[in-house]
């Protein structure tokens, strides 16, 4: 088979297309339909149960890990402030504890802070799914690698939540955390 040279340019360009629709991500507003809604200052309300796990880049459960999480909301100069303590327990027996401050800026938009977040993460939300994209300062071992987490979120049921975050480092792949949200 003799290929032209717009042949050629024509399967470059399939090729090159094929591979970027293959690497897109999904949008959160494609969830804006979904129901229920997620409202994040109704959900992260009060004491929410969370069960996970930290499976590494081949599928291999790494960790498993439970968190307490208590959560309250303000208005501070006109905006939604809320406060997620949380409290996680490992399955080898260490204990870690993050408390989040989420801010709405605008409908939908959030900015979170951690001490171990790096910077701000950014938030949105839309029907039943949240984003957030964020750098976590992790500790493995006795070092602190700065990764970066894809979070989702998906509100399956007014009191239930999945969120899968997948972490990452220069671009590649390190693994992926699941949790299980229970909202008493």
């Amino acid at each position: 088979m003799n290929f032209t040279a717009t042949a050629a340019k024509a399967l470059v360009g399939f090729l090159l297309a094929l591979t970027l629709g293959a690497c897109s991500s999904p949008q959160v507003a494609q969830y804006a339909n979904e129901k229920p809604v997620l409202e994040l200052s109704e959900y992260f309300n009060g004491t929410i149960d969370a069960y996970g796990i930290f499976t590494d880049r081949s599928g291999a459960v790494q960790k498993r890990f439970t968190v307490l999480m208590q959560a309250s909301w303000k208005i501070v100069d006109g905006k939604k402030v809320g406060i997620l303590d949380e409290s996680f327990e490992y399955s080898d027996g260490t204990k870690q504890k993050r408390i989040w401050t989420l801010t709405e800026t605008a409908p939908g938009k959030f900015v979170g802070k951690a001490d171990d977040v790096i910077g701000e993460a950014l938030g949105e939300s839309s029907g039943n799914a949240l984003h957030w994209s964020y750098t976590l300062a992790l500790p493995v071992d006795n070092s602190i690698y700065h990764v970066q987490f894809n979070d989702w979120m998906y509100l399956v049921t007014p009191k239930v939540m999945i969120n899968i975050a997948k972490m990452s480092k220069f671009g590649i792949d390190l693994g992926e955390v699941t949790l299980s949200f229970y909202k008493r």
